[in-house]
C-alpha cells in the first residue's frame, strides 16, 4: 500500500498510517514530483495548497482515495475523480472548536469604534447563525453564555434539534431582518456563491455586524464595503477572502473592519485534529472500505458499514450473477429492498448492485463510488424501491434486483444467512437456494425425467466436483382446458474450480437442456 502526504500534517497523523508493508510517502520526499509518484499511490493526502485536477489524476491509475485534511475541497476536481473511482473525503468538524472561538473573538473584536472608543454589548443581542453543521453549533453554544438570541437558517436541522441547542430556526430573510450579528458557515455550492450581496445586505437590520469565517467566496466584497461605508452595515470581521492572500480589497482600507489571515482553524489543537481525522478514515478506508466524510459517495458510520457490509457483497453477487446470465444491451436495474434493510440508507447497497453488473458487462471498472454515475453517463435507469420490515411478516432482509436488456428479463432475490454468508433464494420467481459462492453452473431446463443424473454424470466424467446442488421449478403443468406443458426448472451447481468451455457444451447437447452458463464470482 502506498500512501502520499502531498502537505505537512502532524506527526501523530503520520504515525497512524505506519503499518506492515505500507509505504507513506512525506511532502519533503516528493522533491517536486508528485505525478510520477503518483503512478502507484493508492492514497493522497493534501490540505489545500496541492491541485488535484484531472490531469494529475490522470497519472494516478491505482488511485482508490483523496484525503482532505480541511473542509473545503474546491482545490479537488470532484467530478474527475468519481468518474475515475476515487473516493474524496473531507474533516468536518475536526476545527469546530478552534474555528467557533476565534469566530466569538472577531465578534468581540467589533464592540468598540475606532474612534469615539465606545462598544456595544453581545449580551441580549441577536445572532444570527446561517449553516448549523459543527461549526454553527459550536458558534451557537458559545453565544447562549454571552446571553444572545440565537435565530439559525439551516434546511438540513430539524426543529427538534434547533429547540434543543435554543435555537429559533428561521427562513434566511428572517435570520437577515433579525439578526445584529449575523455569522456564516455554510460550504461554497452554487447556492451560497455571493449569498452576501447588495441585495441581501438590504434586507439586513441597519446596524448589523457581519463575520466570516467560512468561505471568502460568500461575500462580494465591492457589495460589503459599499454598505460598511453607507453605515447600513456597523461593521464587518473576515477571516477568508475572495483572493488570498489579500491585496486588493476594498475592505482593507475601512475602519470598521477586522481582518485575520485566513487564522480560524489553525491552533494547534485544531491541526492535531484535522491530521489525525483524515489519517483514521484513509486508513479505515483502506483497511476494511469504510467510507466516511466522503463528498462524492454516500458516507455512513463505521457500525452503519459493519451491519451493511454484509448486503454490499450480496448485492455486488447478485448482480454479477444476473449480468452473467442475461443477453443483450442493458436498459434499466430495478432494485427492491425488504425488511430492516428497507429502512437504511441504501445507495452503497444499490452501487454494489450497479458494479456487480457493470463489470460484467463493460470494460470500464466501476466501483462503490463511481458505479451510479457510470450508469447515468449511459443513460441507464436505475429504479429503487422500499418496503419496511412490517411488511415481511418478520421473514427477515430480502433483496431483490431486476436486469432488464434489450432481449430479456430476470429477476432475483438474495439474502444474508447466519450473518455474512450471501445466499441467492430465486430466480425469476422460481425458489432456489444456492451459496452465492465463486464457481457456479447456472442451467434453466424443462422439468422432465433424467436431467439431474446426465448433469451429474457430464460433471464426473471431466473430473468436476460438486459442492452443491440446488434445483427449482416452476408450478402447475397448465390450466384446464390448456395443453399439458412440462414445467420450467432452474439448477445452480456449485462446484470446485472454473467450468472448461467443453462441459458446458456437453451440458447443452442434454435435449432437456435450455441454457447452460458459467458463472463466477468474487
Amino acid at each position: 500500500m502506498k500512501i502520499i502526504i502531498a502537505e505537512k500534517i502532524s506527526t501523530s497523523a503520520i504515525s497512524l498510517l505506519q503499518e506492515p508493508r505500507w509505504n507513506v510517502i512525506l511532502p519533503e520526499q516528493l522533491g517536486g514530483r508528485l505525478s510520477a509518484h503518483l503512478e502507484d499511490a493508492d492514497a493522497l493526502i493534501v490540505r489545500s495548497a496541492v491541485q488535484v485536477d484531472g490531469a494529475l489524476l490522470a497519472h494516478a491509475p491505482k488511485l482508490r482515495v483523496i484525503g482532505r485534511a480541511g473542509v473545503g475541497v474546491d482545490n479537488v476536481d470532484l467530478e474527475a475523480a468519481t468518474r475515475k473511482g476515487i473516493a474524496v473525503m473531507n474533516t468536518p468538524g475536526a476545527n469546530a472548536v478552534a474555528v467557533a472561538e476565534h469566530t466569538l473573538g472577531l465578534m468581540l473584536g467589533m464592540k468598540w469604534e475606532k474612534k469615539s472608543l465606545q462598544g456595544t454589548e453581545l449580551c441580549g443581542k441577536t445572532l444570527g447563525v446561517v449553516g448549523l453543521g459543527k461549526i454553527g453549533m459550536e458558534v451557537a453554544r458559545r453565544a447562549k453564555a454571552f446571553a444572545m438570541e440565537i435565530v439559525g437558517h439551516d434546511p438540513f436541522v430539524s426543529a427538534a434539534v434547533a429547540k434543543q441547542n435554543g435555537i429559533r430556526l428561521g427562513a434566511l430573510e428572517d435570520v437577515y431582518a433579525a439578526a445584529d450579528f449575523l455569522t456564516l458557515h455554510v460550504g461554497l455550492t452554487p447556492q451560497t456563491l455571493g449569498m452576501i450581496n447588495a441585495d441581501s445586505i438590504r434586507k439586513m437590520k441597519k446596524g448589523v455586524r457581519l463575520v466570516n469565517c467560512a468561505r471568502g467566496e460568500l461575500v462580494d466584497e465591492a457589495a460589503l464595503a459599499h454598505a460598511l461605508k453607507q453605515g447600513h452595515v456597523a461593521g464587518a470581521a473576515l477571516d477568508v477572502f475572495q483572493e488570498e492572500p489579500l491585496k486588493n480589497s476594498p475592505l482593507t482600507v475601512l475602519e470598521n473592519v477586522v481582518l485575520t489571515p485566513h487564522i480560524a482553524g489553525s491552533t494547534h489543537e485544531a491541526q492535531e485534529a484535522v491530521g489525525v481525522q483524515v489519517a483514521r478514515q484513509v486508513k479505515e478506508y483502506l483497511k476494511s472500505g469504510v467510507i466516511t466524510n466522503a463528498v462524492n459517495v454516500p458516507s455512513v458510520s463505521h457500525e452503519e458499514y459493519v451491519a451493511m457490509q454484509p448486503y454490499v457483497v450480496l448485492a455486488e453477487r447478485l448482480g454479477s450473477f444476473l449480468a452473467q446470465v442475461s443477453d443483450g444491451p442493458l436498459e434499466a436495474i430495478s432494485l427492491r429492498y425488504s425488511g430492516h434493510i428497507a429502512e437504511w440508507k441504501t445507495e452503497l447497497v444499490r452501487n454494489a448492485a450497479i458494479q456487480g453488473i457493470l463489470n460484467q458487462m463493460l470494460d470500464e471498472k466501476a466501483n462503490l463510488v463511481n458505479a451510479a454515475s457510470i450508469a447515468s453517463a449511459r443513460g441507464l435507469r436505475v429504479l429503487e424501491e422500499h418496503k419496511p420490515k412490517s411488511s415481511t411478516g418478520g421473514s427477515g432482509s430480502v433483496l431483490s434486483v431486476l436486469l432488464k436488456t434489450s432481449a430479456q428479463e430476470h429477476c432475483v432475490k438474495g439474502a444474508v444467512l447466519h450473518g455474512t454468508a450471501p445466499r441467492l433464494l430465486a430466480i425469476d420467481d422460481i425458489d432456489v437456494e444456492a451459496p452465492l459462492e465463486r464457481n457456479l453452473i447456472y442451467l434453466r431446463n424443462r422439468d422432465v425425467p433424467g436431467v439431474i443424473g446426465k448433469v451429474g454424470t457430464i460433471l464426473g466424467e471431466h473430473k468436476i466436483n460438486i459442492a452443491n446442488f440446488s434445483l427449482g421449478r416452476t408450478s402447475g403443468n397448465g390450466g384446464a382446458g390448456k395443453k399439458t406443458e412440462p414445467r420450467r426448472a432452474v439448477a445452480v451447481v456449485h462446484i470446485d474450480g472454473r467450468v472448461p468451455e467443453q462441459v458446458l457444451k456437453a451440458l447443452r447437447k442434454i435435449p432437456a437442456i435450455e441454457q447452460a452458463k458459467a458463472i463466477r464470482l468474487f
